[in-house]
Order: C-alpha cells, then structure tokens, then sequence
C-alpha cells in the first residue's frame, strides 16, 4: 500500500514536471501596464494558450520595484515575469542577476536596438512621452517643451513622477541630459508652479478635467483619450521625445521557466503587436503598421540619452525631482 501511494505521487510529480517542461501551468506577471490593458492582454494570450494560467500583480513601476526587493529580501518572489515601463529598472534586474538569459527567445523582425545583448529583457513596443493640452482652454498649440517654461503655462503644467512612474523615470533622466533643458528647465517649471501627481493616469484626468492645461504624458494615453471624445490633443514636441519601449523579461528564480517563455514569445510575436496597435502603442515588429493618426515613428525626433548614466543617477534624480515638486 505505502509502496504503490509513493509509486502513485513520484508519477503525479513526474507529470507535472513534463506539463512545466511544456509550457503550461501558472505563471504571475508583475506588470506596470494599466489594469483594463492587461486584463484584454491576458485574454489574448489564453486565447492561443488556454494552457498557461496567467496571474497578475500590477502597480506603478516604482512600486513593484520596492515590493520585489523585499521579496527578494525575504529570500522568495511569486514574480515569473516582468512587464514594466522602465529599462533602467531592469538593467539593475540584470545587473544584480535577477533574470533569466533567454537565448532563443523569438526575436524575428524585432529590431536590435530593444533587446538587450544578454538576452535577458526585450523590448515590446514603443512610447514616447510628449505633451498634453486641453484643446478646450488652449488656442494655441506648444510645439515645443520650452513652451511650458511661460509662467501662466507652467502654473497650469502637471507632469507624472518619477517616484511612482517608470516613464518618468526614463522621461525625466533623458530630459536632464539635454543641451538646453537639463535641470534648469525642471527648476524653472518649479518656479513657475507646475507640479507633479503620480503616474501617467493623474496627468490625463488633471488635464482632461480641465483641473490642468498642459501635461507631460506617455502618448499613448493622450492619443486614445482624444479618440474617445476628451477635449484634449497631443504634441511631439520640435526638440525631441523620450522613449520607452516596455521591456519583458523572465525572473532567474521563477519556477516556470518555460511557461514564462511562451509569454516572453507571445509578447513579442504579430498577435501582441497587433493588439498593442489596437490599445495606441507603436509597434516594434516588422510590418505592423502604427496606430491610425499617429506619424511615422521614422519622422519622430528622438532624444538621446545614455542608460548607463540613468542607473548611476537615479536615486539622486529622485531626490532632485523630489526636492522641487515633493513626494
């Protein structure tokens, strides 16, 4: 009896096993895309992998940082897979040897510039952040990120934070790195009277409320706000965007592998791309056109920026960024 139970759980073990060696199972995706987003990504996946269960924890890209160093601090995470907004974040994931080196991932038409050399995180789409207005209390466009310095325009500017924000983090650490911007124009905003929320989401009902004029704003949101019937508009401004490309990338620890890495797969193949368009993000594979009414991300001015001196600095941009607007 006690001979054929252990033979009975060594099978059920061993099969388990096999279905993890498959890809199947569950997985939980901590993830900073706004919930009702992944809720339709998660359909879409289970759609072609009713196999995989997909569990998600989604928050500010800031604060799952903190809630996975705890974990990690506690010696255990339910994490497989990231899904946030901030590269940097994740070069620190990388760096610290937090993450799964996914040789094989496929990355057909993805282009190289998005995936990290070691293989570890991919890019999934293309953000910019550029500005919101109210078309309704504004009569004249900005065109450019110095328009917001005026101080009747900076009185009435909101910008997200990069305490909550992986966006912001990107946006504020490449602004910085500007010739002619750099921390002076964050003063001078400051000065003025702009101010900060939380994240992207604070800056749209600030503005589309009418509460704001201008905004700082990934593009994505602004554009679908528009289309909905907000009163408010978008600009690409003449100096340049920042650019975030929402990286994916497998925990080393996790304990489904190779579940993981359908979703990694899946994330960077045409049926995501497609439903990334559909939810107003750029694309990044090959031959999938952008949203309709945005330009072509070749007419885009990008901002350059160096990561390796957005990890260096970021506590202190932090601590900067807070000095001037709080949080």
């Amino acid at each position: 009896m006690f001979r054929t139970l252990t033979l009975g759980l060594l099978g059920a073990t061993a099969l388990a096993g096999a279905a993890l060696a498959q890809g199947t199972g569950t997985i939980t995706v901590y993830t900073s895309q706004p919930t009702d987003q992944m809720d339709a990504v998660v359909k879409a996946f289970n759609a072609d992998h009713p196999e995989i269960t997909v569990e998600v924890f989604r928050s500010g890209t800031t604060e799952l940082m903190s809630k996975l160093q705890a974990e990690f601090a506690a010696g255990q995470t339910p994490a497989d897979v990231m899904l946030i907004a901030d590269a940097v974040a994740m070069t620190q994931m990388k760096n610290d040897d937090r993450l799964f080196a996914y040789d094989d991932a496929a990355t057909d038409g993805v282009p190289a510039a998005l995936i990290d050399p070691d293989h570890t995180f991919f890019g999934t789409k293309l953000l910019t952040t550029g500005i919101i207005y109210n078309t309704d209390k504004v009569t004249t466009p900005p065109t450019s990120w110095k328009d917001l310095e005026a101080p009747e325009a900076a009185a009435q500017t909101i910008m997200p934070s990069p305490l909550y924000s992986g966006a912001a983090v990107i946006h504020v650490g490449t602004m910085v790195q500007q010739p002619g911007l750099g921390w002076e124009y964050y003063e001078t905003l400051a000065d003025n009277g702009a101010v900060a929320g939380q994240g992207n989401g604070t800056v749209l009902e600030a503005v589309a409320r009418g509460e704001k004029s201008y905004g700082m704003i990934v593009d994505y949101m602004a554009m679908n706000a528009k289309k909905d019937g907000s009163p408010v508009d978008f600009v690409f401004p003449e100096e340049g965007v920042s650019t975030i490309t929402q990286p994916v990338a497998i925990l080393k620890d996790s304990d489904n592998i190779e579940a993981a890495k359908v979703f990694v797969d899946w994330q960077l193949g045409r049926a995501a791309q497609e439903q990334s368009v559909a939810q107003g993000y750029f694309p990044i594979l090959e031959g999938v056109a952008q949203p309709e009414g945005y330009p072509d991300p070749k007419t885009l001015t990008i901002m350059e920026a160096d990561p390796a001196v957005m990890l260096k600095e970021d506590q202190s941009m932090k601590e900067e960024f807070s000095d001037l607007f709080g949080g």
